[in-house]
């Protein structure tokens, strides 16, 4: 490992630094002890040199791949200590939404766990899960991309879509991986957990339950709506009740230990009843939630989605889940406060999706429900409105620092 001439190096350091404090000791004339200060200052740049090169050298070997300058390296072992002193936070959800969220909290602790929901049927994952009869990867490999220590070219493999041939068309190069690895161990935890170690990611990511689920939507109008893509693409009736079958699915035990140790729960963001409440429906998460003394944040969409929440405001997105699980599962909602562009509404106006409505009649029902509203500047206008990852984990950060001091 090329660590020899630097071990010499420092042992040749340490001996400076000794012999510049015996003359120092010893000498009584000035000028000499000037020259033992010298070599002091020698010996102590040679051993911080020394030691440099060990742990460059030693992380050569542990984690191959380009060469990492000096400064990358001190950088890298100095966040990764700040990041582990980091809150430990529960993120609850699935889809685009989750992902994103990671990718900005990781930047500020790497006690992240993410649960995330296995009721998707649609697209790679669907096909998967009716073909191999494993659980739906996809937003799981969303979220394990998210936390990778560096977005690099493993993590756009795994993002990779093949968009040729008669059977791979429309897959995920990472979904056919999870797939995969959990045919070869026969255990798809483990082959999450494989997975996490071969994008060395900053915390860990959890399926809500082990067992094969499907989502079921109640219309208004009485009519059901079996499956998670049904439910996205029917239009007409809104949804009245949400259910999964079977109804008595287990929560993960990881799961259940993360939300236990959390600083912070967080549902959200996502499409409200295909991402966020799946997860809420299974018992064990959601007692634990409820019994939880961690800070419960909401994070509110900003901007409703056709067939699910058409027309919903702020507070009809926070109570659709109090009225699937509790009135004490929510401390917090944030809310975006950010105006949309007029050329980025029209073009979601077509689509037929709006901003999300807060107004004083929200913001009077949430105080009533003793839920804190946080209006903040949380949604990039970029070529779409989405949430921006960074501004969205300073405000969830600052709000914990605040609860920490109160």
């Amino acid at each position: 490992m090329l660590v020899k001439r630097w071990i010499s190096l420092s042992v040749f350091g340490v001996l400076m630094i000794s012999m510049g404090f015996v003359i120092v000791i010893s000498e009584r004339n000035p000028e000499n002890k000037a020259i033992a200060g010298l070599i002091i200052i020698l010996g102590i740049l040679c051993v911080i040199s020394a030691v440099k090169r060990i742990l460059k050298s030693f992380v050569t070997v542990l984690m191959p791949g380009p060469e990492i300058a000096e400064n990358e390296l001190v950088d890298r072992i100095y966040a990764r200590r700040i990041l582990e002193k980091g809150p430990k936070i529960v993120v609850v959800g699935g889809g685009t939404g989750l992902s994103t969220l990671l990718t900005g909290l990781k930047h500020t602790t790497s006690n992240i766990t993410a649960i995330v929901t296995v009721a998707d049927d649609g697209r790679s994952s669907g096909r998967l899960r009716e073909e191999f009869g494993v659980l739906p990867p996809g937003d799981i490999r969303n979220c394990l991309v998210a936390l990778a220590d560096s977005e690099d070219l493993l993590g756009a493999l795994f993002q990779f879509r093949f968009k040729e041939g008669n059977e791979l068309r429309g897959h995920n190069f990472g979904n056919l991986f999870i797939t995969a690895l959990s045919q070869v161990t026969g255990d798809f935890a483990r082959a999450i957990r494989e997975s996490s170690k071969v994008l060395a990611i900053r915390g860990n990511v959890f399926p809500a339950t082990l067992q094969k689920v499907k989502l079921v939507a109640r219309r208004k109008d009485g009519r059901e709506t079996v499956g998670e893509c049904r439910i996205r693409e029917e239009k007409g009736s809104p949804i009245d009740r949400l259910y999964l079958r079977p109804d008595d699915c287990k929560a993960t035990e990881e799961s259940v230990k993360a939300i236990r140790q959390a600083d912070a729960i967080i549902l959200g963001p996502g499409s409200l009843y295909t991402s966020v409440m799946p997860n809420l429906l299974i018992e064990g998460i959601r007692k634990e939630i409820i019994r939880s003394k961690a800070a419960r944040i909401y994070i509110c969409n900003v901007m409703t989605e056709p067939g699910e929440t058409d027309d919903y405001s702020v507070s009809d997105h926070a109570g659709a889940i109090i009225r699937h699980t509790h009135p004490d599962i929510i401390d917090y909602c944030i809310a975006n406060s950010t105006r949309i562009p007029k050329h980025l509404h029209e073009r979601y106006r077509l689509e037929n999706k709006f901003p999300v409505k807060l107004d004083e009649n929200d913001e009077r029902w949430l105080r009533q429900e003793g839920i804190t509203l946080v209006k903040a500047p949380i949604a990039g206008m970029k070529e779409f409105v989405r949430h921006d990852s960074l501004k969205l984990s300073e405000v969830i950060i600052d709000m914990l620092n605040e609860k920490k001091k109160r």
